[in-house]
């Protein structure tokens, strides 16, 4: 995978991989984002080895704890979320985590899409926004 796009996926135990596929095609097209330029997909460690998401995102599937997405401010956050994982929100915080790490020093990261709800899944996007280069490159 290449490109500057990093799609945060939060599940329901059990998801089906045609509902996580619909529910990542949605918010792409929904935000006219290209899949070609999806350089990674993110959860939460709990749901890194849920086959619906393995399915779509194949075995790089990123996973960080409850406690690294619930600091990432999200502009949706839900209670119930942070009752049942720990975290109020997990696909827009886990895009935002995974594509700040990506960044590399001095970068950062920006959501492009918001949540999606499809079936038992919800789908986010966000931008990595490198830093600059170090001098003498």
């Amino acid at each position: 995978m290449s490109g500057d796009l990093v799609v945060g996926l939060g599940c329901r135990p059990g998801v089906r991989a045609a509902d996580v596929s619909d529910t990542v095609r949605g918010v792409l097209r929904r935000y006219a984002l290209d899949p070609a330029d999806v350089r990674a997909y993110a959860t939460l460690d709990a749901r890194v080895a849920e086959p619906g998401l393995r399915a779509v995102a194949g075995p790089g599937l990123l996973g960080y704890p409850p406690e690294a997405l619930a600091r990432v401010a999200v502009p949706t956050p839900s209670r119930r979320v942070a009752a049942a994982v720990g975290t109020p929100g997990v696909a827009e915080a886990a895009a935002l985590h995974a594509a700040d790490e990506l960044a590399g020093p001095g970068g950062r990261a920006e959501l492009v899409a918001a949540k999606l709800a499809g079936v038992g899944v919800t789908a986010a996007v966000a931008r990595i926004l490198p830093g600059a280069p170090p001098l003498g490159r």
